[in-house]
């Protein structure tokens, strides 16, 4: 990346900037400088320092291609860039970390400050970035960021589950009508269950008085809605079966692993599993490695209360079925259960 030249203490203006205070040396080239992005749904604000932390500057960008394109220039023309800290790179900071990874810049992760820190020195985007530049310097930001080739993977996992969401609340809806509607009705549909009661009040013609009319309006829109929505949640659930299996196949033919469960794990591991290094550090983030719990002359182990409770509730419903319908899963238990554990503690082990 070139470097530019200003004199020190300069007011730099490149394209996409919004504002920036600098400091920039007259030589540059041999200066090694670490980066820290504070990312917003506007803006980001970029910072600059020197290899022994000293501020070097500081800027605001807009979240478009010129804003990045004018960031990293920033950011170069102080000297090469060792490693960027950003905050929120699966967020706001996304399409930034895009841009600096193509310019072929290292980028770190970094978290947001604690609370303690924050009260000692304060909020504002200045010091968030510099922070974040502080993190990638001493190394306490070491994280590489999610990668994008979840993206995909992620969205049509929300969008599955925001239908199934809905759908949940629109049948929700039609049984507290029904609970609630004269008793013609109730006596008609009271006793349909499930996708026949669906049907059924989806084929309504309301008619009779102004109340009979308006509840059974009511109740053949929200059916119409559950069909709409199940039919909306499959087509996603087959496009999400189609994105997982072709990103990792070994994982989508384990047995147990269907597509919603799958794409919970890999937006949990953020596309990159290196990020991982380890079976165990996976365990802590989805909050399933075991912490000691005994006492006395007990000896046991609790399940983590932290790490992604998504990607926890995945595993568990992994282990339900395998414990239904895996031989070898089966007999695992069988054995833990003849070694005195009881159900929770064998599924602990199972996750």
């Amino acid at each position: 990346m070139s470097c530019l030249r200003h004199p020190a203490g300069a007011h730099l203006r490149l394209e996409g900037s919004i504002s920036m205070t600098s400091a920039v040396a007259d030589d540059t080239t041999d200066k090694v400088v670490f980066g820290g992005v504070d990312s917003h749904a506007d803006t980001i604000h970029v910072a600059v320092i020197s290899d022994n932390g000293g501020h070097l500057g500081d800027a605001e960008f807009a979240t478009t291609a010129a804003g990045y394109a004018a960031a990293l220039a920033f950011l170069g023309a102080h000297g090469h860039v060792t490693s960027i800290g950003v905050e929120g790179t699966a967020s706001y900071g996304a399409g930034f970390t895009r841009a600096a990874r193509s310019a072929g810049l290292d980028v770190v992760e970094v978290n947001r400050p604690d609370r303690a820190e924050r009260r000692r020195i304060g909020k504002s985007d200045p010091i968030d970035a510099y922070a974040a530049a502080r993190a990638a310097l001493s190394g306490r930001a070491s994280s590489a960021p999610k990668d994008d080739t979840v993206a995909g993977i992620r969205a049509l996992h929300n969008a599955a589950r925001s239908a199934v969401k809905a759908r949940t609340a629109a049948l929700n809806q039609i049984t507290h009508i029904l609970v609630t509607a004269p008793e013609s009705i109730r006596a008609r549909f009271g006793q349909l269950k499930g996708a026949d009661r669906t049907d059924a009040l989806a084929r309504l013609r309301p008619a009779g008085d102004a109340v009979h009319a308006a509840v059974l309006t009511a109740l053949k829109s929200l059916a119409r809605r559950v069909r709409e929505l199940t039919a909306e949640h499959h087509a996603l659930t087959r496009a999400l079966d189609s994105e997982v299996t072709a990103h990792n196949p070994g994982l989508r033919a384990a047995y147990g692993v269907g597509p919603d469960t799958a794409a919970q794990l890999l937006v949990t591991a953020g596309g990159n599993p290196e990020r991982l290094r380890t079976e165990a550090s996976f365990a802590a983030l989805c909050g399933a490695a075991p912490v000691p719990a005994s006492s006395g002359r007990t000896r046991r182990h609790r399940l983590s209360r932290g790490g992604d409770r998504a990607a926890n509730a995945a595993l568990y419903r992994i282990a339900l079925v395998r414990m239904s319908g895996d031989s070898r899963t089966r007999d695992y238990v069988a054995r833990q259960t003849a070694a005195g554990r009881t159900r929770k503690e064998i599924i602990r082990l199972l996750k």
